[in-house]
């Protein structure tokens, strides 16, 4: 992925996102308060870390302070957003005057804090009723438009390309931590805004702790390695996992990388417009149970992303969701053997018309020598 590629990456609308926002506030409230910082970007383009955004009847209007004035600006107006900018730090008579007409101001029930609630009542809406609009972005941002794919398929095949330069390293004896610098490093030359969480490199014993932060121990032969990555692009995620084994596998090694292999095709295979979530989880899950290592399979076997690494969507037994065409979603059955090790293998996967599509596309070749 060259960074002349990524200036061409397809444009957001987000005055679209606004009017699907305001179809589905209106039988809730007159006006929302979106305090989410993730919203506020997903709605305008921008990426401070201190903002929010009231949505009104015709208008908006971002709330930020005085380190933002001119980034605000800047990014509403590239976003092609023509909100209003109220750069404060004591918003109380500006957001109850906007509002003085607005019976009903919700706030996202998800974000929102008891002492932020009690500041909305009593300061910012004294004069509306508040209620809750708990999921309601976040139930838009589930299915991805295709400005929002070309993101997360960029950082796909950026992440693709920083595992494939560290693969002939491993054989060297590196740490686990300098593997992971490495990959995040190159995620950074190729024009990623960084990586999309912390990058998990888990060697020998350590590849058995499915979330291990990298550490000091040198990756050895006879090791498997599970390396567990993402990169960034304008904030949009991708998620890849790959577990390699240095030099021969034991007969138990290969057993644990066959069975998985095995779990994540099925998974891959159901995955489709229509398909119950659970129902990709059972079939990568069955064939686990199958092997006799059902309680070493100890997370679901997906989830959502995009702006953020994990979205509501989970691909799990409880859940009761279906998917749609424009879900991204991971597909990730593991086994984790305490003193032994672990095998964890993910794609990411847009769910089209027709069934899925991988973004992430690095080969499966799970033994280096």
């Amino acid at each position: 992925m060259s960074l002349h590629h990524l200036h061409q990456l397809a444009p957001m609308d987000r005055r679209r996102r606004l009017s699907r926002l305001r179809e589905a506030l209106d039988p809730i409230a007159d006006a929302l308060l979106v305090t989410k910082l993730v919203n506020v970007r997903w709605l305008t383009g921008f990426t401070g870390s201190s903002a929010m955004l009231l949505v009104l009847p015709g208008r908006e209007m971002l709330v930020t302070d005085g380190r933002y004035r001119e980034q605000a600006a800047d990014e509403l107006s590239a976003a092609g957003v023509g909100a209003d900018i109220e750069v404060t730090t004591t918003p109380a008579a500006f957001l109850s005057g906007l509002t003085s007409r607005c019976p009903r101001v919700a706030l996202e029930a998800d974000d929102v804090s008891w002492s932020l609630q009690r500041t909305a009542d009593a300061e910012w809406f004294p004069r509306s009723e508040l209620v809750a609009s708990a999921g309601l972005i976040d139930e838009l941002r589930e299915i991805k438009d295709a400005a929002e794919i070309d993101r997360i398929e960029a950082a796909a095949t950026i992440a693709d390309d920083a595992l494939a330069g560290v693969l002939s390293q491993l054989v060297s004896r590196p740490s686990e931590a300098e593997v992971a610098t490495e990959i995040e490093s190159a995620m950074r030359r190729a024009g990623a805004d960084g990586p999309a969480f912390e990058t998990i490199v888990a060697a020998g014993p350590n590849s058995a702790q499915p979330h291990h932060h990298p550490g000091p121990r040198r990756i050895a032969r006879g090791d498997l390695v599970v390396i567990d990555m993402g990169a960034m692009v304008d904030g949009y995620r991708s998620d890849m996992t790959r577990t390699f084994c240095v030099g021969p596998p034991t007969k138990e090694q290969a057993r644990l990388l066959d069975v998985v292999t095995a779990a994540h095709a099925a998974g891959v295979k159901i995955a489709g417009p229509g398909v119950a979530t659970r129902a990709v989880d059972a079939a990568a899950r069955s064939i686990i149970r199958d092997a006799g290592w059902a309680e070493h399979f100890v997370h679901p076997t997906g989830h959502g992303l995009g702006l953020e690494i994990h979205e509501p969507l989970r691909l799990s037994a409880t859940s009761d969701a279906t998917l749609a065409a424009g879900h991204a979603v991971t597909v990730e059955p593991g086994v984790y053997l305490p003193g032994v090790g672990g095998v964890r293998l993910e794609d990411t996967l847009e769910i089209t018309p027709g069934g899925n599509r991988p973004l992430t596309r690095s080969p499966v070749a799970p033994v280096i020598t």
